[in-house]
């Protein structure tokens, strides 16, 4: 790791132009990620521009440097990157920028950064800690092994990730190393006040409905121990929310203690279903199944998209 980590940051410290990328529907790992590079990169003073396919989520908007995130994906001609980092990304696909690299006329360099164990090593310089509870645990040590001080605005970011990817260190993802990694962040001026404010007390009255509704459909698959329920599109419609406040749903069925696996599926406009699977059982793997349908994850968090729409039936819901 320590290799990679300096070889990493000294193709960095080489760049012209650094576009950082986080993946397209941004949580707060990915978002936190770019947030404390283009930090870092202010202070070595190396230019860099942060891009999303997707709006940002705007629960993240506390976030030092977010403001300069750029949606539009015309970037991709009206400027030249030689250097592109990617974050918390398993592939180019799932980070929303396969098919807008394929078509640049030159090769940049591509750093890829990440913590999920179905990354596939895309990068020219690939820095993939699976064993890390999130990727800014990853850049956490990436910052260690190069010996660069971690500001209060580093800390901040690097501690954001770090508690929307483990759940307020409450899901498998909280590690000894992820709490050993939190304590020296507070000690470098996390503001973890701020974070808590802006990730817990975040939920409207119409989004707690829609969680009412969404709770009162579980249903258990005895056979295979799976709890599952759905979100539809016309649910979205009748509530008037957004992806943000669906954000935690997956999360929170994690606590159920009747089956080995969590399941959620939400219904999108595009006529595909997105599906988050969540355990927190020893010996089962959700990213194993996630990857069966084309996704991919965690061992205890995973997703995956696929076609089709959701309809209830006599027998329940179904994907048609």
């Amino acid at each position: 790791m320590q290799h990679t980590a300096q070889k990493i940051n000294s193709a960095i410290k080489q760049a012209k132009h650094i576009l950082i990328v986080s993946h397209k529907n941004p949580d707060g790992d990915t978002l936190s990620s770019a947030c404390a590079l283009m930090q870092y990169l202010r202070t070595i003073e190396i230019a860099h521009t942060a891009f999303c396919a997707t709006p940002i989520n705007p629960l993240m908007r506390f976030l030092p440097h977010i403001e300069y995130f750029v949606t539009d994906h015309a970037l991709f001609n009206r400027m030249q990157f030689d250097t592109i980092v990617v974050l918390d990304s398993g592939d180019l696909a799932y980070a929303g920028v396969a098919h807008l690299i394929a078509a640049l006329p030159y090769e940049p360099t591509i750093i890829n950064i990440d913590h999920h164990f179905t990354n596939t090593h895309y990068g020219h310089h690939n820095l993939v800690i699976p064993d890390a509870a999130s990727t800014t645990e990853v850049l956490y040590r990436f910052f260690k092994a190069n010996q660069i001080t971690l500001d209060m605005h580093i800390a901040t970011c690097l501690m954001t990730g770090l508690i929307t990817d483990t759940d307020h260190f409450s899901n498998p993802a909280t590690s000894a190393s992820a709490l050993q990694t939190g304590a020296d962040l507070l000690r470098s001026g996390a503001n973890l006040n701020l974070i808590r404010g802006w990730t817990l007390r975040n939920h409207s009255i119409k989004s707690l409905k829609l969680w009412g509704r969404v709770f009162s459909r579980l249903t258990k698959n005895q056979k295979h121990e799976i709890a599952y329920t759905v979100i539809t599109t016309e649910d979205q419609k009748e509530f008037g929310i957004t992806d943000k406040d669906i954000e935690g749903i997956a999360n929170f069925l994690n606590k159920i203690g009747e089956a080995k696996i969590a399941l959620l599926l939400k219904e999108q406009e595009n006529g595909t279903i997105k599906g988050s699977f969540r355990t927190t059982a020893d010996d089962t793997d959700v990213a194993a199944l996630a990857k069966s349908l084309g996704g991919g994850g965690h061992k205890k968090a995973a997703g995956f998209t696929i076609s089709g729409s959701l309809k209830e039936t006599a027998s329940g819901w179904r994907i048609v």
